[in-house]
């Protein structure tokens, strides 16, 4: 009953009190599969339907559509032999090859993955368009670039508001009034082309070669010297200038430093970050601040703290040694650790840098 075969010659049905009632010997396993949809959709149950293939999706639905009534005893037994048959499954593997990548995805390298699918030659499952809808504005831009006008517009017309107005805006201008006037022409496009559409800019997303890393060139090189000292990370700058002034310039958007709080941490974050900051590391961060020129980032932290507090930590600071450069660049780098791991486990959303100097 678990699958879905051909129905036989309609089933045979005796009179009961007005009504007819199937002989459940008689029903075909696709009738009883029938029966058992419906009576989960009576119980409010949601089914997922359409993961099944669209053949199967059609003979469900013309058995059902070919049941009347169905005695008590009849959908007993039918309901009884499915639980039956559905507690004697130990394990079920479905989908073959590609649900078994499914399956495995994030557990097996991206390498390996990409390997087998293409050996297999099977394409992940799913909506295609929700893939799409899930990848990034990078990997989505050269489509809008080089496809058609009427390919980017079904596209366009797929994806979330916020990143279609996002993509636009990266897009010259003509070729944007383009997309935007094809989008209106979208209204006759049925839903057949739409899929294949979907499936077939799937395909192409999904045969590029995999990357070796996850993030940018510019996210690592930031990463890096964020965990640098100052003087070497001036240095590396300095030297990126000359060798290509916009890479390091996009780098310099990348990295974030004590002298970025002010301009990157809302006031109302910084309780927040103070409670998982070390103690000892923050107070010689501050003291040693207006040496490093940094006093604007000193002050935004203890502008922002309970007035209690910061009038006990700017006490302290007056009563403590002045911390040299390297135990205060050390103490800052601690600070800017800290809330770089609250950005990433999700805990602290930055201010995003505008500045395009």
């Amino acid at each position: 009953m678990t699958e879905l075969v051909p129905i036989s010659a309609a089933p045979a049905v005796t009179r009961s009190g007005g009504g007819l009632t199937l002989a459940s010997g008689a029903l075909s396993r696709r009738a009883k599969a029938a029966i058992v949809v419906r009576l989960l959709l009576n119980e409010g149950a949601d089914i997922p339907l359409e993961d099944l293939p669209e053949e199967l999706q059609a003979h469900l639905t013309k058995a059902m559509g070919q049941m009347r009534l169905v005695d008590r005893d009849t959908l007993k037994q039918v309901a009884e032999e499915f639980a039956s048959e559905v507690e004697s499954i130990g394990l079920s593997f479905l989908g073959g090859m590609a649900g078994a990548l499914n399956a495995l995805d994030g557990r097996i390298s991206p390498q390996t993955a990409a390997r087998l699918r293409k050996e297999a030659g099977v394409r992940e499952a799913g909506d295609p368009w929700k893939r799409i809808r899930d990848m990034g504005p990078e990997l989505l831009l050269p489509i809008l670039e080089e496809e058609s006008v009427e390919i980017a517009a079904v596209m366009l017309s797929k994806l979330d508001v916020s990143k279609a107005a996002e993509l636009l805006g990266k897009l010259p201008g003509p070729r944007a009034r383009q997309i935007t006037y094809a989008v209106s022409l979208t209204g006759a496009v049925t839903p057949e082309a739409v899929d294949r559409i979907g499936l077939s800019l799937a395909s192409q997303l999904d045969a590029r070669p995999v990357r070796a890393f996850n993030d940018g060139p510019v996210q690592r090189v930031g990463a890096i010297l964020n965990s640098t000292t100052s003087i070497t990370r001036e240095d590396m700058l300095a030297g990126l200038d000359e060798t290509d002034e916009g890479f390091a310039n996009e780098v310099r958007k990348a990295i974030f430093t004590f002298a970025n709080i002010p301009a990157r941490i809302a006031p109302r974050d910084v309780p927040r970050i103070l409670r998982e900051m070390d103690q000892d590391a923050l107070m010689i961060a501050l003291a040693g601040a207006p040496a490093m020129n940094l006093q604007a980032s000193a002050d935004h932290l203890l502008d922002n703290m309970s007035a209690r507090l910061a009038d006990q930590m700017r006490e302290t600071i007056q009563e403590m040694d002045k911390p040299n450069a390297a135990e205060t660049d050390t103490a800052m780098g601690t600070v800017v650790a800290t809330i770089r791991q609250m950005e990433a486990a999700g805990e602290l959303m930055l201010i995003a840098d505008n500045d395009e100097d």
